[in-house]
């Protein structure tokens, strides 16, 4: 574990890089994806001082997760900005629909959902993050630092006092009576803190690609499983963003094929599009997110919180982990603010963030591994996938058909903001 001591010793002091400037602040957070923005902003408007520190020199980046469910829309409403929000461009999203060898499969309805927002918003995520920080930089409390990349904790005596990042003009300290780590799925402070995660279950391969939309295509997303691929389609204004699910360890022999190997399986799937896949020139044109679930068995330690992507990573079963890393920063303000306000946090506190949050992430990543290995596994298995009659019967029943969209649209669990 890498760490910097708040009274090095002179070794220590002869090796460490000379510092900048070293700032103080009640919360330092650490990753500005949707998880660590929210919670700086909910930080900023109770006036608690809070350094947000963000590793890229700005938010313009391909992101794969762009969606905001309705209980987030709700949050977003108590917070007094879901109209500024829906002013920007965007596409809504009613239902979750899959294509397959029997024809289309409605999954989930979310205008059943008892909601003012019974949609999924779809938005790109550095439109969103824009956004959040632009409304956090009205609070005096709040400070943004891009292009900072945190490289040590800061400890004494077993706590966490804060970090030490780089950025082009050196090394600079952020001390702070609490860190968060908001640093995703491949969280640098969970490596730095020594947690290790466990998994909850088995990996997938996913190939994010573009291709042109036309004035004629649908304007919801969309899916299509069979032939031994699944193929989500997500509107992105004049294009497509496409998720082609494979199996683990099927990658190298699709590329050893060639980009037409991946034209081909696309146009198996969507034989309509055969004349835009040259679009993919070169495996250039396509990203490869290799994507597991796994949870931290504690997300804390003294004077450190991890939450969303870096304390559990979801799978992109549904495309529910944006919506939870919010949730968790909605919680963990609702908590915390209070011991930071007294400046009396206490490990307890850390706990009771765990506590609320822990149960409802065990339950969806329980769901999100039976959907894989129930219907996810077999259509990659399959050349020829049906969804059971079954469950398309079940589906149709009244009581039964609202509970997709609910869990999808809410999780479990879902947070409000405190009064």
């Amino acid at each position: 574990m890498t760490t910097m001591t708040e009274n090095p010793t002179n070794q220590q002091a002869a090796t460490a890089p000379p510092l900048r400037d070293v700032t103080r602040t009640d919360c330092c957070v650490v990753g500005g994806g949707p998880a660590g923005a929210v919670l700086a902003l909910l930080l900023a408007r109770r006036g608690i001082p809070v350094t947000l520190l963000e590793e890229h020199k700005d938010f313009d980046r391909e992101f794969r997760g762009d969606t905001i469910h309705p209980s987030v829309l709700e949050i977003l409403d108590e917070l007094g900005l879901i109209e500024r929000l829906l002013a920007l461009p965007h596409t809504k999203m009613h239902t979750l629909t899959a294509q397959t060898e029997d024809g289309p499969f409605v999954m989930a309805d979310f205008r059943r959902l008892h909601t003012r927002y019974p949609y999924v918003l779809l938005i790109p995520q550095v439109e969103f993050l824009q956004f959040i920080t632009t409304e956090a930089a009205r609070y005096p409390a709040f400070r943004l630092v891009l292009g900072a990349r945190v490289e040590a904790l800061v400890e004494d005596a077993g706590c966490v006092r804060g970090v030490r990042y780089r950025s082009n003009d050196g090394w600079h300290e952020v001390r702070a009576r609490l860190t968060v780590g908001a640093d995703g799925r491949f969280s640098r402070l969970r490596r730095l803190a020594g947690f290790t995660a466990e998994a909850t279950s088995a990996p997938m391969d996913v190939l994010w690609f573009r291709l042109p939309r036309t004035p004629n295509d649908p304007t919801e997303a969309a899916g299509r499983l069979g032939r031994g691929a699944i193929l989500a389609m997500l509107p992105r204004g004049d294009y497509w963003q496409l998720g082609y699910v494979i199996r683990k360890g099927h990658y190298a022999d699709l590329k050893a094929a060639g980009i037409q190997a991946l034209r081909a399986a696309v146009v198996a799937l969507l034989p309509d599009w055969a004349d835009r896949v040259d679009a993919l020139q070169s495996w250039r044109d396509v990203s490869l997110l290799s994507v597991e679930s796994s949870r931290l068995p504690q997300w804390y330690r003294r004077g450190l919180l991890l939450i969303g992507d870096a304390a559990h990573v979801m799978s992109p079963v549904a495309g529910v982990g944006i919506n939870y890393a919010i949730h968790d920063a909605v919680v963990t303000a609702n908590l915390l603010s209070g011991p930071l306000q007294t400046r009396r946090l206490r490990l307890r506190d850390l706990a009771a963030v765990q506590a609320q949050r822990e149960g409802p992430t065990r339950r969806i990543q329980a769901i999100q591994s039976l959907v894989q290995n129930a219907i996810l596994d077999r259509a990659l298995r399959s050349s020829s996938f049906r969804i059971p009659p079954l469950v398309r019967l079940l589906l149709r029943l009244p009581g039964i058909r609202t509970i997709p969209a609910r869990v999808i649209g809410y999780g479990f669990g879902a947070a409000h903001v405190a009064r």
